[in-house]
Parts: C-alpha cells; sequence; structure tokens
C-alpha cells in the first residue's frame, strides 16, 4: 500500500511538472503575442519597489549588473513556480487516492471529483489573490491600451494560466492514474506515463522556443549600454545609453494608444498620437544622466528633442488650486513624479522625436517627458497617463528610498585618451572629456596634472546650453617619465564649483572628482 501511494505521489508530482510547462507555455505565448505580463514581471515589479537602495545596490554589486539581477530574479520565479506545480500535484494526487479508497466521490463527478473542485476552487483563489496584489500593476499594458482595457485583459490573461495548470494537472492525473485492468496494469500505466511525460516535454519544448524569440527582443542586450570612447556633441541613438527596469520594454501599438490627462484637473483630457503632434511644438536640445551613475561612468547622453511643453497640455486640463504634483505613469507600470512647478516650466517637455526621428523603442515611443535638470528616472517613457495631484506621491525609485533630491549634480570626467595598462608618450597629450550640472550650464572646466594642487583651464570645445553637456579639451605635456595624478572638475553656470566629496550613487547620485593615472613613458 505504501509503495503505491509513493507511485501514486510521483506520478502526481510528474503531473504537476507537466501542468507548469503547460501554463508556461501558455504565459509566453500571452506575452509574445497579446503583451500580457508575465508573472515574472509583475512579481519583479512589486517586490522591486520594495527593496531599499542599499540592498538593491549590494544586490548589483554581488551579481555584476542590473542586467544579471533581473536575470536571475526571472529564474528564480520559474524555479519557485515548478516546485510549487510540483508539491501541488502530489497533493492533489493525494487527495484523490485518498478520495478513491474512500470510494466516496460526489456522484456523476466521480472518485476523482472532490479533488477537482477543490483544485479549482484552489484556482480561483489564487487569481482572485493576484489579481488583488498586482491590482495597481494590472491598469498597464505593454501595447498601450487604455487602463480599463489593460486590466481585463491582463486578468484574463492570469486567469487562464491558472485555468491551463489546473486542467492539464486533472486530465494529466486522470489519464496516467486511472484503473486499467489488473493484468495489464503495470504496462498500461507505464504507457500513459511515458505520454504524459512526452506532452510535457513537447510543452517544455515550446516554452523554450517562445522564450528564446523574446529574449533575443528583451532589454538584457541594451539594458545598462553606456556611452564613452568617442563622444560627439549630439549622441547618435544607437548609442544613447538605457537603463530600463523591464525585461522587455513595451511595444506600443500608436492607434490604440491614448494619453490621459487627469486628476486634480477641471477638464480631463485624452490625446491620441495625431492630436499631440498637431499642437505647437519645440525642439531642444538636453542631456540626460541616470542618477546610478558612479563618478567618470558613461550612463549618460545627448539628444535633440522635439515636442510639446508639457505646461500647455497641464493649461488645457485646467490645474486646481491646492495641486503640488505631478504623477507620470508609463504603459510598462513604471510611475515618478515631480512637483507641478517643475513641470509648469517651459523646458519640460511630452517629446515624441529624438535627433529629428521618432522615438525609438527602447528611448520611448511613441512619447516620453524630458524634464532638464533631474535624473533620467524622472524622464518617463511610454507615458499615458499624466495625473496632477494634491499630495505628495511618491515613484518607482522613490519607494526603493532614491532620493528625495533628484536635481542632477555638477560632474565632469575624461573620456580620452584610453588610460590603460600601456604608457603615453611623452609627448603632448590631448585630454578630452565632458563636463554637466543638470539645467544650470557650464562656465568652467579645469584640469590639474598633480592630483589637484594645481590648477589649468581647459578649452571648452562644443558649449551647448545651459540644458545640457559641455565637451572640453586640454594639451598636457608631461614634464618628466613616471606616473600622474590627473583630475579634473567643472564650474556650473551659477559659479558653484564641483564638490570634491566623495559620494556613492545612492540614494541621491554620486558626487565627487573624477581622477585616473596616466603612465608615461
Amino acid at each position: 500500500m505504501k509503495e503505491k501511494s509513493a507511485t501514486r505521489r510521483g506520478l502526481g508530482v510528474m503531473c504537476g511538472v507537466v501542468a507548469v510547462a503547460a501554463m508556461t507555455l501558455v504565459t509566453a505565448l500571452l506575452r509574445a503575442v497579446a503583451e500580457v505580463p508575465t508573472p515574472a514581471e509583475l512579481i519583479g515589479d512589486r517586490l522591486g519597489e520594495r527593496v531599499s537602495v542599499k540592498p538593491f545596490l549590494h544586490l548589483i554589486g554581488l551579481v555584476g549588473t542590473y542586467g544579471r539581477l533581473k536575470a536571475l530574479s526571472v529564474a528564480g520565479v520559474l524555479a519557485g513556480t515548478l516546485v510549487a506545480g510540483a508539491v501541488l500535484g502530489a497533493v492533489y494526487a493525494r487527495v484523490t487516492e485518498q478520495q478513491r479508497e474512500a470510494r466516496s466521490g460526489l456522484g456523476r463527478f466521480g472518485v476523482s471529483g472532490r479533488a477537482a473542485i477543490v483544485l479549482g476552487m484552489t484556482t480561483w483563489l489564487a487569481w482572485l489573490v493576484s489579481v488583488a496584489l498586482f491590482w495597481s500593476l494590472l491598469a498597464s499594458h505593454y501595447r498601450g491600451a487604455v487602463p480599463a482595457t489593460a486590466r481585463v485583459a491582463n486578468s484574463a490573461g492570469l486567469f487562464l494560466s491558472f485555468a491551463v495548470y489546473s486542467a492539464t494537472l486533472i486530465a494529466a492525473y486522470r489519464l496516467v492514474a486511472s484503473e486499467p485492468a489488473e493484468s495489464g496494469r503495470g504496462r498500461t500505466m507505464g504507457r500513459r506515463a511515458f505520454l504524459v511525460g512526452g506532452i510535457g516535454v513537447a510543452a517544455a519544448t515550446a516554452s523554450g522556443g517562445v522564450l528564446t524569440r523574446m529574449y533575443r527582443r528583451s532589454a538584457f542586450g541594451y539594458d545598462g549600454l553606456q556611452y564613452n570612447g568617442d563622444i560627439q556633441p549630439i549622441t547618435p541613438k544607437d548609442q544613447f545609453y538605457v537603463v530600463t527596469q523591464n525585461l522587455l520594454d513595451p511595444e506600443v501599438a500608436r492607434g490604440t494608444w491614448r494619453l490621459e490627462v487627469t486628476g486634480e484637473v477641471d477638464r480631463p483630457r485624452r490625446y491620441d498620437f495625431a492630436a499631440i503632434t498637431s499642437l505647437d511644438s519645440v525642439t531642444q536640445e538636453s542631456t540626460l544622466a541616470c542618477i546610478s551613475n558612479g563618478v567618470g561612468g558613461g550612463l549618460m547622453s545627448n539628444a535633440v528633442w522635439k515636442g510639446v511643453p508639457l505646461r500647455r497640455l497641464l493649461d488645457a486640463a485646467g490645474t486646481r488650486p491646492g495641486a503640488v504634483e505631478v504623477v507620470f505613469h508609463g504603459v510598462d507600470g513604471y510611475v515618478d513624479t515631480f512637483p507641478l512647478a517643475k513641470a509648469m516650466d517651459e523646458t519640460t517637455l511630452v517629446a515624441y522625436e529624438m535627433n529629428g526621428e521618432p522615438l525609438p523603442r527602447r528611448h520611448g515611443y511613441p512619447v516620453r517627458i524630458i524634464v532638464p535638470g533631474l535624473y533620467g528616472e524622472k524622464n518617463v517613457k511610454w507615458i499615458d497617463r499624466i495625473e496632477v495631484s494634491n499630495t505628495n506621491e511618491k515613484g518607482f525609485y522613490e519607494n526603493q528610498g532614491w532620493g528625495p533630491d533628484f536635481t542632477v549634480q555638477t560632474q565632469s570626467r575624461f573620456t580620452a585618451p584610453a588610460f590603460d595598462d600601456r604608457p603615453l608618450p611623452a609627448a603632448p597629450i590631448m585630454l578630452r572629456g565632458t563636463a554637466f550640472a543638470g539645467d544650470r550650464g557650464v562656465s568652467k572646466v579645469e584640469v590639474s596634472a598633480d592630483d589637484g594642487a594645481t590648477w589649468q583651464p581647459a578649452t571648452i570645445d562644443y558649449a551647448g546650453t545651459r540644458l545640457t553637456w559641455n565637451l572640453w579639451s586640454y594639451q598636457w605635456t608631461p614634464t618628466r617619465p613616471g606616473d600622474y595624478r590627473l583630475v579634473v572638475r567643472a564650474t556650473d553656470g551659477t559659479g558653484t564649483l564641483q564638490t570634491d566629496k566623495d559620494r556613492t550613487s545612492g540614494p541621491e547620485g554620486a558626487t565627487g572628482l573624477h581622477k585616473v593615472t596616466a603612465t608615461v613613458a
């Protein structure tokens, strides 16, 4: 009897694994075809904003990159799903066999009917809990559907995934564990188990194929892209730095996408893409920098943006007295905020072009926010809702503990030559780099070849505007062979010198001077 029970539990585990494979296939197809978020994405977004800054940066440091951390989180969710599915399969087998032995099935449902009903109720409960847990995230849709439609589609996708697991587990276990004739019981059960296992392998293989295609268009290939080396005044789109919270960035359908202006306004507005682009526009050159960019890092780029000043949309909607903040919602579920006063600045744009062309997918197509002077996370991509609020709301990274000050810190760096193990020639050397101070402009750049003891003015080769970086150069002639400690610093447009106080990027952006060692032959 114990041996038979163990066999049945083993069959239950196998059927649970097969059911997980079928559920994974359906989940992957829903994401690939209908852009319904996967459980891994929902769990990652929900947990991500609850991890505070220091543990978050520590985890990234342990695994190497943010992309690897996201990959490990996906693997963890898949492994957890597999284990949970196998355990539930074993439990289902145990309950079914208890009913079979007691012969207390519910009439026309048969001896395994009670277990199937319990599993069905568990499916409903799991779905209801998931909808409640992810309710705010279910309003977002990677193709740009309006929130009401998105919630229906995403909730239905979750239910279908759970239902497929339950239906597959019930059908598979009934097939492998139904009572064959006594004379051929072993052979029949073995053939059925082989058949169910083959179905599981086929589902897993198909899931792998779909997931592989999704991986090829995922953000892993460009997330964390830095702009270094031969720096141009205007960064080419394919070299512009990228940081994204997503596994797969949205594929927004412009025809169904809408931008809503809601909240504390007298006249809520909804715009399609044609309506946005028909409004009077401005073209503006602005530099973006990531708050996680370290001293000397390349998470910074410059582009020419075209769009509508956000102030015009807010004026058209009529912000109510008492409004203090604006909340921006992306189609990927990302949320961030900044004060109403900053939103009313003429340089804050709802942008739809980058360097004279439509926004690339990875940079927020069809529409994003450009807010000079604040770090990149505030420049929300793929926006579909602008909500005026009379309370101080918090965005995704603010909930992690970033901020509260998101003003870009004055920063400068060396970009050329390459300071590696090769010695530099004992001849005039052209040093190059960038300097940036948010929306305050840069008035001066200085270079030191003696670790900050003395300073010499650098030449500003590209001054840009007060919203952009400057490109600078300095011809340095070493006086002797050996090692030199080179340092650069900038002064912003208000006359404030860049601080030399070293500070890590979390929670308000890195500060300190970029220092490199140059070895002269």
